[in-house]
């Protein structure tokens, strides 16, 4: 039996491509992937306050979220262990600077795909796609839409893709603008504010850690598609990272992550998982 072992060993490890001597996957060197299989660690650029896709456990320091465990799975292919994964708390305002700066070897951070973003970061193919919502407080019916936005206080965060479509769709609405939307929620709370808007799957995190007090007015408008981010020359590992969320698409890793995390919140991953034929 052990020659057929053997054989089976050298057929899976064709099947990723290369393997090394030790038996894992032999990246080109000088590459990204190499430099962090030498290292053992992937360093992450995550939000820290974001329930359902970025969140630190307040009692156990843990990160949580659909994006803590897209990290995870790409650590584990990189490194042979989904342990071996350093989170850095990254704003939406430091992610370009963190990953020029060599801060973080990639970004997984609820980060929308744009043109303009495309001309300083190398994104992958979506891993996500997220709708922009409402949301206010659980007792106000003024509120069914992003029309009704027009005049009131709306909250939302500075350099997000959220801004810019509230400028465009309700140019009447007065912004707050903040660098997190959690910053949003006391505002809301307290009545400064009449909404905070951003995409559907962060605001079903605020109301998740708000049972009650807040009601998300479910008409979302626009569409986000989610990357994960590299340095822009880095054309080699926004490649294989591609590769390996079609295949995390493919064979039901990408649906146990949504099931573990933002399916808790009651969500379902119709409208936000990408096509699976790539």
């Amino acid at each position: 039996m052990k020659p057929v072992r053997a054989l089976l060993a050298v057929l899976a490890c064709l099947a990723l491509a290369a393997c090394g001597s030790s038996g894992e996957p032999a990246f080109p060197e000088g590459s990204t992937m190499a430099r962090v299989q030498r290292s053992g660690m992937l360093t992450v650029g995550i939000k820290f306050d974001y329930p359902l896709f970025g969140f630190k456990d307040p009692d156990s320091g843990r990160i949580t979220g659909f994006d803590a465990e897209m990290a995870r799975l790409v650590a584990k292919d990189l490194t042979g262990s989904e342990r071996n994964v350093r989170f850095v708390e990254t704003l939406p305002v430091q992610r370009e600077d963190f990953l020029r700066q060599g801060v973080v070897d990639i970004v997984v951070a609820t980060y929308s795909i744009t043109p303009a973003r495309r001309r300083i970061v190398g994104f992958t193919a979506p891993y996500y796609y997220a709708g922009q919502d409402v949301l206010v407080r659980a007792g106000d019916k003024r509120i069914g839409g992003v029309a009704d936005l027009d005049g009131r206080a709306v909250c939302t965060t500075t350099g997000s893709t959220s801004l810019d479509r509230l400028r465009e769709r309700v140019p009447g609405a007065r912004l707050v603008i903040v660098d997190n939307s959690s910053e949003c929620v006391p505002a809301l709370t307290a009545g400064r504010i009449d909404a905070i808007s951003t995409d559907d799957t962060i605001l079903l995190g605020l109301v998740k850690r708000r049972p009650g007090a807040l009601r998300l007015v479910g008409r979302p408008f626009g569409r986000e598609p989610y990357g994960m981010g590299v340095r822009k020359e880095d054309v080699v590992f926004r490649d294989y990272l591609s590769g390996l969320i079609g295949r995390y698409l493919r064979d039901g890793q990408w649906d146990r992550a949504f099931r573990d995390t933002i399916g808790l919140s009651g969500a379902t991953a119709t409208q936000a998982k990408p096509p699976v034929d790539r």
